[in-house]
């Protein structure tokens, strides 16, 4: 007898609907599965049979295939047993002939029957969604994180026997999933309005505050503003980097605070909106790192992977393909601490992805992209040893001119023309260290921010598809939106030939320079807001 059921798979970050075609007919047992799949699908044909027999049921002794369509598309994972035991069953008759056909099934079997998490549930039910499913059928540990799609009903099932019961017994689907829904509604309601729109709820002081529930949560920042002591223009570039989503690069001697301040940008940056809440959680999703499924990540990632990773660990891929730390980084800051350490093919990859905010990777039967749309931090020292150019008499440079050349030329021209903000970050004098003086807090400058990201936001509205902010211009857009004062006109020119800017730095000082003038909410760009902008390249500006 031949049946159909429905499961899914994942593809990069996105899911995609499995047809699962079983057919028992007579022969001698045999148990195929085919359609491309895997070690970890083929290998399900030993878990079914035990979960089957172990539940209660009979395991048919005839010929059993399996067919997992599209059949040209590689099946990785565990999450078609489900589909595949309950497939058998009602073709072996074992099972009613209707209900199963209009449900989408997700989860590993156990040999006992139970039915265990799988990674990538909430891109799977977004892909159930958009073809129509009303109910997706997934494991308990799943149940929550599949709820946060709206518009489908969730059926969260422990064991082979539940589901099972789902199938003679539909209306405990509905009573169930009314349950497990109603669990999350009140959440959804009242975080709904203060995430979309980058809007900040307010606290009972009147404070912005970000909002925390059970089932949603931002996380605090690392390291607060008001904790950093001096670096007031390092502070300022932070700012402006947070203003427009801008690359920033910081250079300095150990201790100057870099990483701290790399660390404090998470705290200034606007909240996800629901849109990019979902886009983050799924990525994290299908890369098993959801540490809690039932809630969306709230806050902008922070990754600061260390320099001796590998270029597929930096932009995805692997024998079994998966996201990245840039595509871990979407729509937050990719942090690389001592730049010059990681090796240069692992940098130059990056080139890509920060040009189209996508990572492309071809193999011979696929191609497949992960998104990253990221803010670049980067730091490093200005030699190997760190005190290149040190005014202080006790910390005295001992590396030679070959040492700090081979040093730097681990960043390329093009890379550096990418990082629209690079500064020097000093040492901290003992005077702002031992002074009481009080300091502009995150919570400040987030609130400060907020009217800066209104007024990109209202700029965009009607512009290209995914920008959001000045950074994320293309550059015909830049034309249009940067309009120059005369003499800012003219301080660009002669900026352009007395550094040697490529055109791509070029215009990455017009997109600083418009967030600059957006901090002041002016409208037209003026001769301070080109020149603040031309400061922000210190390694154009011929630091030896």
């Amino acid at each position: 007898m031949y049946t159909k059921l429905f499961s899914a798979a994942v593809f990069g970050v996105d899911g995609y609907v499995v047809e699962v075609e079983v057919d028992i007919a007579n022969g001698l047992p045999q148990f195929d599965i085919v359609g491309l799949p895997d070690s970890a699908v083929r290998e399900a044909r030993e878990r079914v049979r035990a979960a089957i027999r172990n539940s209660g049921f009979q395991f048919p002794l005839q010929r059993i295939t399996v067919n997992l369509a599209p059949a040209d598309m590689k099946k990785e994972g565990s999450a078609f047993d489900l589909a595949i035991a309950l497939g058998i069953l009602w073709a072996d008759g074992q099972l009613p002939s209707s209900g199963l056909e209009k449900v989408l099934w997700i989860g590993e079997v156990a040999l006992d029957g139970a039915v265990r998490s799988v990674h990538g549930v909430l891109a799977m039910v977004m892909a159930a969604k958009e073809k129509g499913f009303e109910t997706v059928v997934v494991p308990a540990e799943n149940g929550e994180e599949a709820a946060l799609i709206d518009g489908i009903q969730v059926y969260p099932v422990a064991h082979l026997l539940e589901a099972v019961a789902a199938v003679r017994e539909p209306k405990k689907v509905a009573l169930k999933t009314i349950h497990l829904r109603s669990t999350l509604l009140s959440v959804h309601k009242e975080t709904a309005a203060a995430v979309d729109g980058h809007r900040m709820p307010t606290g009972r002081d009147g404070s912005a505050d970000v909002p925390s529930s059970p089932k949603e949560a931002a996380q605090d920042a690392a390291v607060d503003l008001a904790d950093i002591k001096g670096q007031d223009q390092a502070k300022r570039a932070l700012i402006v980097a947070a203003a427009g989503m801008h690359n920033l690069l910081m250079i300095g001697p150990p201790g100057s605070g870099k990483t701290m301040l790399a660390r404090s940008l998470p705290g200034i940056l606007p909240p996800l909106s629901m849109e990019e809440a979902l886009e983050v959680t799924k990525i994290y999703s299908v890369a098993g790192l959801l540490k809690e499924r039932g809630r969306l990540i709230r806050e902008r990632p922070f990754r600061a992977p260390h320099h001796s990773i590998s270029q597929a660990g930096l932009i995805g891929g692997g024998n079994v393909p998966r996201p990245g730390e840039v595509s871990l980084a979407h729509r937050g800051v990719l942090f690389l601490d001592e730049l010059p350490e990681f090796s240069r093919k692992t940098l130059e990859v990056l080139r890509q992805p920060l040009e189209d905010g996508e990572v492309t990777l071809s193999r011979a039967r696929m191609t497949l992209r992960y998104p990253a749309v990221l803010t670049l931090v980067c730091s490093l020292n200005p030699c190997p040893c760190g005190f290149f150019g040190a005014e202080d008499e006790q910390h005295v440079c001992t590396c030679t001119p070959m040492q700090i050349q081979r040093y730097r030329s681990k960043l390329s021209g093009p890379l550096l023309d990418r990082i629209d903000i690079q500064i020097e970050v000093p040492r901290v004098e003992y005077g702002h260290l031992a002074g009481d003086g009080e300091e502009e807090s995150s919570a400040e400058v987030r609130r400060r921010l907020a009217r800066v990201w209104d007024i990109q936001r209202e700029r965009f509205a009607r512009g290209p598809k995914g920008v959001q902010f000045n950074a994320q211009m293309p550059p015909q857009w830049v034309r249009k939106v940067v309009k120059l004062h005369k003499e800012a006109a003219a301080l660009l020119r002669e900026a352009f030939y007395s550094l040697g800017l490529s055109a791509r730095a070029h215009d990455r000082i017009l997109k600083v320079a418009r967030t600059i003038a957006d901090l002041d909410e002016a409208e037209t760009v003026d001769v301070s807001h080109v020149a603040e902008a031309i400061q922000y390249r210190c390694l154009d500006r011929g630091m030896q």
